[in-house]
């Protein structure tokens, strides 16, 4: 099955001025899983309808003019074909936000992703409703993902509903939200050097009142669709002895169960190592060869330069066909270098060719010697 990644991105902001506070206002893409796969039955895997998000309350700071922002108007006629989202981010608050006040200002491009989220026991259905939010800033180290659930309306005969999400909307056209969760991370990259300690900072937030006091952490290596688990840990918020249950699938992966209450979610990795992939021609995902590939120490040449090289042994059980790549990033590369080799059928008179090749080499030393 082939996997497309699909990214969709949010091209216009504005702002609503009040006292202390401005509205963020973004362009989004509501992602929807489509019918089909991948153009079986015609098709897609992924849907986008154009969405608007109004981030309610975004703090603004005392060395600002709240003359610097534009007001957003709400549309006069109230649309229900319009996906037009409504949250307060006043708790919680969204760390950094001001990076979004001044993202158009500074020509950076928004991506805005929105999503309905099930969560475990629910239906997608039923109300209240909760849509997962992902924003990030290019160019800068801004990266988060909320949550938002949909507020109660009391319905009559003249309560609008929004024709494609089937949800009431507010007498201005809005779905009225609120953020009760929130992830976040003050740094999108991580750059290290092979066999040293890495920290993979994330943090979360919520509502002054939790939604829950068990806390289910899952650290995931996530590539085109398909991944694999590299820690789990279930624990409460408020410390109960014993409470805490860690399973890392890899090895030297790790956390601090007693920084989770503080919102610390951070992952460490020790010991970081280079692993090799390979392609079939029947698979286009990569799938990664573990423990199989020795690491040379770093060496440093005449010219002041530094080499790591690293060897591969191959599965005799691979099939002829099977590309394998080695693959190298560095901070001074534009982009990643690789290598490729093709495991080719071996030919019959090969064994014949090599004998032959030794026997004439060896008479041929011989005839030299004596």
């Amino acid at each position: 099955m082939k996997m497309i990644e699909v990214i969709w991105f949010g091209y216009f902001m504005t702002y609503v001025w009040a006292d202390g506070v401005a509205d963020v206002v973004l362009s989004c893409s509501l992602v929807e899983q489509g019918v089909g796969l991948g153009g079986m039955g015609g098709g897609s895997l992924f849907t986008q309808t154009p969405a608007t998000l109004v981030l309610r309350d975004v703090a603004v700071t005392s060395d600002e003019s709240l003359e610097t922002f534009t007001s957003f108007v709400p549309p006069s006629t109230p649309d229900p074909d319009a996906i037009l989202f409504e949250a307060k981010v006043t708790s919680p608050e969204i760390p950094n936000a001001n990076v979004l006040l001044h993202a158009d200002c500074n020509d950076q491009e928004v991506i805005c992703e929105l999503s309905r989220y099930s969560s475990h026991g629910s239906q997608e259905s039923s109300e209240p409703a909760y849509f997962l939010v992902s924003i990030n800033v290019e160019g800068v180290d801004f990266s988060t993902t909320l949550i938002l659930q949909t507020l109660t309306l009391e319905r009559d005969h003249s309560t609008l509903i929004q024709n494609k999400l089937n949800l009431p909307l507010s007498r201005s056209g809005t779905l009225l939200t609120e953020v009760v969760f929130l992830v976040f991370s003050p740094v999108k990259s991580v750059f290290a050097p092979l066999r040293s300690d890495v920290l993979l900072n994330c943090g979360f937030k919520q509502q002054e009142i939790p939604l829950a006091q068990q806390v289910d952490i899952e650290w995931r290596l996530q590539h085109r669709g398909k991944g694999q688990k590299v820690l789990e840990m279930k624990t409460r918020l408020d410390d109960l002895e014993g409470s805490t249950v860690v399973h890392a699938e890899r090895r030297g992966s790790s956390m601090d169960a007693q920084v989770v209450g503080e919102g610390n979610a951070s992952l460490t990795l020790t010991k970081l190592k280079m692993e090799w992939l390979f392609l079939s021609p029947t698979d286009t995902e990569p799938t990664v060869f573990k423990d199989q590939g020795s690491l040379s120490s770093h060496r440093q040449h005449g010219d002041g330069c530094y080499s790591l090289s690293s060897q591969l042994t191959v599965p005799s059980d691979i099939s002829p066909g099977t590309k394998i790549i080695c693959k190298v990033s560095h901070p001074a590369l534009d982009a990643p270098l690789s290598v490729s080799v093709l495991v080719e059928s071996p030919e019959p008179d090969s064994y014949w060719l090599v004998l032959g090749f030794l026997i004439i080499t060896v008479l041929f030393f011989y005839n030299v010697i004596g």
